[in-house]
């Protein structure tokens, strides 16, 4: 079997498209044949060596968290899925995998994909479906008739947050570049402003829930955009940012949990048509370490990069 590893953390230099033996699935386990995979930040994030502390040290380690397929095996234990069950979920942080011919990847990270969802369509929900959904229905119990502002609303998480804010009954704001304005108002974003220039004193105290899926916003700034009791939604926990939500109130950094219950209300939403994932770019495994290069240093394609193994 063919996957993208690396043998020690760093830039996208350190990938290879090697050989390796996928192995049984254990208890609680599933091995699956990878019909697409999608990439994600945390991705090269983990490849990096940013989450290093949490990902251990033991080489080769195999890149890629979401992906769809074939259960081609089951280990102990496994209730949900049988074998040839058609599937989509993601790889625990640790392990990683999708970004391979075969992957096995732990049955509560996984649920039967919706027949009306292609393979393609599937891979790309997981970890962005999961960070919205736990932001906006876990963490914040978003209503139907209060106010959001979604910074960064034409992202990945952003785009996602934005169509399962509607689809709760919310009213929607939000940012994003420019030149791209028009495509959100065309997803229902009222009001929205330029990502980079905006300043909160216009739309000061405005919002139930500020999600700040770019993770750039201040402290500051969140806290300017909440009502009195509102919450901010950040995806981005870093030192000085932690260090200053312990003097500010409603600032909640969030980590996905894509569990089989979050992952199948996801799966039920992007059945129904209420989430919709654009994909960039498709191109097939043998060929993803140069894709997922330019990905990464030029943030081409928008939408989904998805990688699609050789015998899928």
């Amino acid at each position: 079997m063919k996957r993208i590893q690396y043998h020690r953390y760093g830039g996208p230099d350190v990938l290879r498209y090697e050989e390796f033996e996928p192995g049984r699935p254990g208890q609680g386990q599933i091995l699956v044949r990878v019909k697409a995979a999608s990439a994600n930040p945390v991705d090269y994030k983990v490849r990096n060596g940013m989450l290093k502390l949490m990902t251990g040290f033991r080489f080769p380690r195999a890149m890629g968290s979401d992906y769809a397929g074939i259960v081609e095996a089951v280990g102990s234990a496994v209730t949900r899925l049988k074998v040839g069950a058609e599937v989509f979920g993601t790889a625990a942080l640790k392990a990683g995998g999708a970004f391979a011919e075969r992957i096995v990847a732990d049955e509560a990270r996984a649920v039967a994909k919706p027949a009306s969802l292609s393979f393609v369509q599937a891979a790309a929900l997981p970890v962005i479906g999961a960070t919205a959904w736990c932001g906006l229905v876990q963490k914040a119990h978003l209503k139907s008739g209060q106010s959001v502002f979604i910074h960064g609303c034409l992202g990945g998480v952003g785009r996602i947050a934005v169509q399962l804010a509607k689809m709760l009954g919310a009213q929607v704001a939000g940012s994003c570049r420019g030149t791209e304005l028009t495509a959100a108002r065309a997803l229902g974003v009222d009001p929205v402003v330029d990502f980079q220039r905006f300043t909160v004193d216009s739309l000061k105290g405005r919002f139930d829930v500020v999600f700040d899926t770019a993770g750039s916003l201040t402290l500051s700034d969140g806290r300017a955009l909440i009502k009195r009791g509102g919450m901010v939604l950040d995806i981005n926990p870093t030192l000085p940012k932690i260090v200053g939500s312990v003097f500010t109130t409603g600032h909640r950094f969030l980590m996905a949990n894509p569990s089989a219950a979050v992952l199948a209300s996801i799966a039920e939403a992007a059945a129904a048509g209420k989430l919709v994932v654009p994909v960039g770019r498709t191109v097939p495994l043998s060929e993803a370490i140069a894709a997922l290069t330019e990905w990464e240093q030029t943030g081409v394609p928008k939408g989904k990069l998805i990688i699609v193994p050789t015998d899928a």
